[in-house]
């Protein structure tokens, strides 16, 4: 079952012209408050990758996961250590890669509280244990979202 999820999983035609016009009225703070555009600027190439993201809050935590898998805002935004997250505004946050058991429950969190429009990226079922996520937590980066000055004291 796992085997069904690629380690990157490219938008479909349709599906990225929708992205692009979903992260203008996000970025524009015309969205529901957990969706983002998140931006992060390429190591080599200085473009600006962006894509609409939901952050999910879990005990006071902000966390964001990467339904495509490791895609290139992922790989800049793990290089740099902090990503810029716009809804209206912009706003910059270190990023802290989540792990074990800790990103096995953001994972179901996340499936569970946004299941309708993600459900589709995962081949664990909403509403499943944490355990369930084992097999394909590799697929999802997951980051802890924290201020950028806060970041550099943790």
């Amino acid at each position: 079952m796992s085997d069904a999820v690629p380690d990157f999983r490219k938008p479909s035609g349709p599906e990225a012209i929708f992205n692009r016009l979903f992260g203008v009225l996000v970025g524009w703070g015309l969205a529901p408050r957990y969706n983002y555009v998140v931006q992060v600027r390429g190591r080599t190439s200085g473009r600006v990758y962006s894509a609409p993201i939901n952050v999910v809050d879990v005990g006071g935590r902000r966390f964001l996961v990467a339904l495509r898998g490791r895609t290139q805002w992922v790989r800049n935004a793990e290089a740099a250590g902090d990503v810029v997250l716009k809804r209206g505004a912009s706003h910059h946050f270190r990023i802290r890669p989540v792990s074990g058991d800790e990103k096995l429950e953001i994972l179901k969190t996340y499936l569970d509280r946004y299941r309708i429009a993600v459900q589709r990226y995962f081949p664990v079922r909403a509403g499943a244990a944490p355990g369930a996520f084992r097999d394909v937590a590799d697929r999802y980066p997951v980051f802890e979202l924290l201020p950028a000055d806060e970041a550099r004291r943790r």
